[in-house]
């Protein structure tokens, strides 16, 4: 039986020291049995606590389960649900802490950016919860305009049936009815993740309280001046058949072909042509103007005059001079087409030049490209290179690397366009986003993520908010049949309010009609924070209540989609910023650091990770990483960290297993006396019990500031460092010593009383963390009177004595060093060993009276250990070990081998070891080789001879030592 318990927390020990990567070093581990000590058997007994008592069904004890069962998680995590645990309390507290999820596409499924971030939110919120503060995370889901319409399409398509066959609103009955089928993948799976925000108050992007405030967004900001309608260069997706904003495009460079044309100089010679070099040749049939630098002498001759644009039957343009122009690009000549380049738009608005559309929403060219008009765009290149090579207009056609513009959403290349669209002003919302970061009302972590903020909200364009797209929050706009829609038009916040204007406007028998788009997805997305509580109602009782809310979480790459444009509203609606700290991660990466794809192969499911390896395994491999830093993940680090769940697990089974029965209150109301918050409760443990808990009280004040500080990762690698490295290779261990002692109960309470508190506080340190495992150990474990996700958090600032901390660290250096000796003899693990003690009498003192725990940890005779402040008269024959400064011991060799048999071993391993140096000195010695051999191998076989020879010689010093212990033997 002590043989078993000893081995009960080494079983997941060596394949965590081989693999898991950010961890202290750990040092060997010896399984230690105990020896001469008499086991207490501790009797069958009940351990279920009240709450297990209660819950029979939800929590498995370590006693009854060899590990801790993935399977319970689900069961968990509804006992929590329906005890009321994620729903805000105010009564330990009243200062709220409050998130807002990041609402996940409805569309969406689980992928590990999303795990990142409810691991991340869910550690803050747990957290704040254990301290006492009222917390409130709001969950959601976006209703992803594109993305929804588009998953809906291709299902109808399937079907055989378009989206214009049904008409508007049939079709977004269709979509809702999809919504409400599968709209709860996303929310179920994050639920699987551990999320404890408050499901009660989940919302929806176009539920009735956000799509009000939607609307009461729209009006205020029209009201104000900063909603505006005309037409300007958007980017168009022709699939889509909308646009799309500027941050929902992304640029690939991908190969093309860079096209020389001539253009012919009008009333020129027959050699007067400028040579154009452009990508896109198709947009030739819009060019306005052909553009030069004014210092460029090649082409001065030419400015003012005018260029005849190709395969347009004579169509002149101007040929103008600018700065702009680059002299060094092509051919240095700048066909300018406003109407689908937005520098080219940009340059004609400047200049007065007209603007001339080609294409249709479809992406085919209109009427104004003449014959090639109804083609698609990229068959119209192909014909009109084929058509300018046979009139000789074509120069040469050349390989040349494009940068591409594709929808984030489709994958199409991306048309810049001039369309009708609505706009918000944004230069005075970001002024006001700008000032709440330099005022320091706003803090960004990581820090340096600020200068981009401020960078982007510097140079920031208005934002285009119209999206022609039937699924979204239709735009409360109303024009008034027979009138320009431009100008005449009316907002207002529902049609009998816009019929009501209309008709006080233009008399009763006026006709009103919608505008028919939607607005940008990411519009409500910027009212979240605030409109999830309640906002435009800022007499609601969740906005008095909970906003501004605490902190916002996210991954850094969305800082411009959202996290910028919330504060940019929440300022301009309700006089507040939002949040008073964005937290911004990174993107994790496979573990060659590759961003994670379909293409490459390398995509890790959550779900089914969380199956091979378990959530608490997945959330602590995540949380490991630095705000802002990409992290690389990989099957050796969860399978890690699922030895540390096991590890867990193991060490609740030990101390399970050396409590008090639960009905012994005597044995009980012993343990509840100790006391560990004061000095003289210190003083009076003995020194493995204080050095136990003094590190314990350490650790809690590192991670309770680490995690005030928003350092995750150094919470989790503290932690797991004290419970692996100090607690279970360590206190654990010495543990056994008082709780095998045969002195009775009142000898082992103090052992028990102490790994009780410090494991109850572990399991409290990581429960934001590993929420499962710890509280399925915390129930376990006797006389709970409340579940560990709403238990207070450790007490910080509590005593530790450094001096304690010391002394017993001078015990496990000369545990180390008696340990490394063994292993350097090679003595068998079973084998008792002498040891003779040297130090000073102080250290003496404290040594010796632990010398059962030195004997247990070492290995060592405990009739033959000896202590003194001098060394034995066997030294000679002892294998001589310096601990620490003043600390030193001595091992008989006698005691550790079998001395004539290591001498003949040494002897034959030195002759092997004498021949492989000389021969590497022969080489060395050879002219030839070391004249003629590359440099680097003969600085290898250097570096070679000269280990060679340090092993020569301390096998030599070794043989030496043992045959003079045969010789005295032999006197």
């Amino acid at each position: 039986m002590a043989l078993s318990n000893a081995g009960i927390l080494s079983s997941s020990c060596s394949v965590c020291t081989r693999l898991y990567p950010l961890c202290s070093p750990v040092h060997r581990r010896i399984r230690i049995s105990v020896y001469s000590l008499r086991f207490v058997s501790l009797r069958n007994r009940c351990f279920s606590t009240v709450a297990s008592l209660r819950n029979a069904d939800v929590f498995t004890s370590p006693e009854s389960a060899k590990n801790f069962e993935f399977t319970s998680e689900e069961r968990i995590y509804k006992w929590w649900e329906s005890q009321g645990y994620f729903k805000p309390s105010f009564e330990r507290g009243n200062d709220p802490f409050v998130i807002s999820m990041p609402p996940p596409n409805v569309t969406g499924s689980l992928h590990m950016g999303h795990a990142m971030f409810v691991t991340l939110e869910d550690i803050m919120v747990r957290y704040q919860r254990m301290k006492g503060r009222p917390t409130l995370w709001v969950p959601g889901t976006d209703h992803a305009g594109i993305a929804t319409q588009l998953v809906v399409e291709r299902m109808l398509e399937e079907e055989g049936i378009k989206r214009a066959d049904l008409g508007r609103e049939e079709f977004t009955k269709r979509v809702w009815e999809w919504k409400e089928k599968y709209g709860n993948t996303i929310t179920n799976q994050i639920r699987r993740l551990g999320a404890s925000c408050d499901w009660t108050r989940e919302h929806f992007t176009l539920d009735t309280q956000l799509s009000r405030a939607v609307i009461e967004a729209f009006v205020k900001l029209h009201e104000k001046g900063l909603i505006y309608q005309g037409s300007y260069m958007v980017n168009w997706s022709p699939n889509l058949q909308t646009a799309v904003s500027d941050l929902e495009v992304e640029y690939s460079e991908e190969p093309g072909y860079l096209y020389h044309i001539n253009y012919r100089v009008a009333g020129g010679s027959r050699s007067d042509f400028l040579t154009i070099a452009t990508t896109r040749p198709e947009t030739l049939f819009g060019d306005t103007a052909v553009a030069v630098n004014p210092s460029d002498e090649r082409y001065s001759k030419y400015i003012g005059k005018q260029a005849i644009v190709p395969m347009t039957y004579g169509r002149h343009v101007p040929i103008i001079s600018d700065k702009y122009v680059d002299k060094d690009f092509g051919t240095g000549v700048l066909k300018i087409s406003p109407g689908h380049d937005h520098n080219d738009y940009l340059l004609a608005r400047k200049l007065g030049l007209p603007i001339l559309n080609v294409m249709n929403k479809d992406g085919t060219l209109n009427d104004v490209a003449g014959i090639y008009c109804g083609l698609d765009r990229f068959e119209a290149r192909k014909k009109l290179w084929l058509e300018l090579e046979e009139t000789g207009l074509a120069v040469k056609r050349e390989p040349y690397t494009l940068r591409v513009p594709r929808s984030q959403r489709g994958g199409e290349i991306i048309e810049p366009l001039v369309s009708k669209q609505w706009f918000v002003t944004m230069e005075p919302l970001a002024e006001k986003a700008l000032k709440a970061v330099e005022k320091g009302e706003l803090t960004i972590v990581p820090e340096r993520f600020e200068k981009i903020y401020n960078h982007w909200l510097s140079n920031i364009k208005d934002w285009c908010i119209s999206r022609q797209l039937w699924w979204g929050h239709r735009i409360p706009v109303w024009y008034i049949e027979g009138k320009d829609c431009e100008e005449d038009y009316i907002v207002a916040r529902n049609t009998n309010e816009a019929l009501e204007k209309a008709v006080k406007k233009y008399g009763k028998n006026v006709k009103i009609y919608q505008d028919p788009d939607v607005l940008d997805t990411w519009f409500s997305s910027a009212l979240w924070p605030f409109s999830t509580l309640g906002w435009p109602d800022i007499s609601a009782e969740d906005f008095g209540k909970f906003y501004p809310t605490s902190v916002l979480e996210t991954g850094h790459d969305i800082l411009f989609f959202w996290v910028a444009r919330m504060v940019m509203m929440g300022i301009e609606f309700t006089g507040s910023v939002p949040f008073s700290t964005v937290y911004l991660h990174g993107l994790i990466r496979d573990s060659q650091g590759r961003k994670m794809s379909k293409t490459l192969g390398n995509v890790i499911d959550p779900l089914d990770t969380i199956k091979e390896y378990g959530t608490d395994a997945l959330r602590f491999t995540l949380s490991l990483g630095t705000a802002g830093q990409d992290l690389n993940l990989s099957n050796e680090r969860l399978m890690s960290t699922k030895a540390f769940t096991n590890k867990l697990w193991n060490a609740g089974k030990f101390i399970l297993q050396n409590l008090p029965r639960e009905n012994d209150a005597s044995a009980w109301k012993a343990l509840h006396n100790f006391k560990f918050d004061t000095e003289n409760a210190l003083l009076a443990l003995p020194l493995p019990e204080c050095w136990a808990v003094s590190k314990l009280h350490i650790l809690v004040d590192n991670a309770t500031a680490s995690y005030d500080k928003l350092f995750f990762g150094d919470v989790a690698r503290e932690t797991y460092d004290f419970f692996w490295a100090d607690f279970a290779d360590w206190y654990i261990e010495s543990s056994k010593v008082r709780l095998y002692h045969s002195g009775g109960d009142s000898v082992a309470s103090v052992a028990q009383a102490t790994l009780l508190y410090v494991f109850e506080n572990i399991l409290k340190l990581l429960h934001p963390f590993m929420p499962f495992v710890t509280e399925e150990l915390w129930q376990s474990l006797p006389h709970r009177t409340t579940a560990l996700i709403v238990s207070p958090w450790p007490r910080s600032s509590i005593p530790r004595l450094d001096e304690s901390i010391k002394k017993f660290e001078n015990l496990q250096a000369l545990v180390k060093a008696i340990r490394n000796a063994r292993a350097e003899y090679s003595v068998e693990p079973a084998r008792r060993i002498s040891a003779c003690i040297v130090a000073n009498p102080e250290v003496i003192q404290y040594v010796s009276k632990e010398r059962d725990v030195l004997a247990l940890l070492s290995r060592l005779d405990l009739k033959n250990i000896s202590f003194t402040d001098s060394p034995p008269g066997n030294a000679d024959q002892s294998v001589h070990l310096v601990a620490s400064e003043g600390l030193e011991a001595y091992l008989p060799l006698a005691d550790m081998l079998d001395v004539s048999s290591e001498v003949q071993r040494l002897s034959k391993r030195l002759a092997k070891m004498q021949t492989e140096y000389e021969a590497l000195m022969a080489r060395l010695s050879s002219p030839g080789f070391v004249e003629k051999a590359p440099e680097e191998v003969v600085r290898g076989v250097r570096e070679k001879a000269a280990e060679a020879q340090e092993k020569v010689t301390l096998t030599r010093n070794r043989l030496a030592l043992l045959q003079s212990t045969i010789n005295v033997h032999v006197q």
